[in-house]
């Protein structure tokens, strides 16, 4: 497991499952997750688990509710000009040849996985983004783009680090927070770790 935080990462270490903390950031998540895994002769499975806001437009991820990502997402990688958002590889510099449209998609196997673990849980693209969506306007123009159902800010650079050294990845997210105007974002942080801990008993059990 990877989580940003101590108190992401807490039940998933209470439940008994290998964690990392990375630290809040595509950079430290990216740092934690390769010093994490480099030199291990069978690379691990690693699950981005923590917490995220919703984005608007997409499933009813309402305040605790349980997102796998079937895909994560760079959402700022690329070049804003007067015609739109372009991708770092439309502009001809992929980052990775996994990486398609800013995106990496998990495994098949995972998905299934952990869908299996949690049956009900909402699936869907999930943004890795830098700077939170604080207005209406950011929120939509990010889940427009990226197709996702949940922003949060280390997913991507997660995965990206586990495939680069050969190992399989996958985020999950709870719910935490509505995304867009400041003053009106709804919270429910207790309510999201609350989840994560849940997650966390089913993904030991299983």
């Amino acid at each position: 497991m990877a989580a940003a935080t101590d108190r992401e990462a807490e039940p998933f270490r209470e439940a008994g499952l290998a964690t990392i903390t990375t630290g809040v950031g595509r950079v430290n998540a990216a740092i934690a997750t390769t010093l994490a895994i480099a030199g291990r002769p069978d690379p691990p499975v690693i699950i981005a688990v923590g917490i995220a806001g919703s984005l608007p437009g997409g499933p009813s991820t309402v305040n605790g509710s349980l997102v796998i990502g079937t895909r994560s997402v760079y959402a700022e990688e690329g070049i804003l000009t007067p015609q739109g958002f372009q991708t770092i590889e439309e502009m001809g510099f992929p980052l990775a040849r996994y990486v398609v449209e800013n995106g990496i998609i998990p495994e098949p196997a995972l998905l299934e996985w952990l869908s299996e673990i949690e049956p009900l849980a909402i699936k869907g693209p999930i943004a890795t983004v830098a700077t939170c969506s604080g207005t209406d306007e950011q929120a939509r123009e990010i889940a427009e783009r990226t197709g996702g159902v949940a922003e949060a800010m280390e997913g991507a650079a997660v995965l990206h680090a586990a495939k680069a050294l050969g190992a399989s990845g996958i985020e999950v997210r709870a719910i935490s927070n509505t995304t867009g105007e400041r003053a009106r974002q709804v919270w429910d942080i207790s309510q999201a770790f609350d989840r994560l801990a849940t997650f966390a008993r089913g993904l030991a059990a299983g």
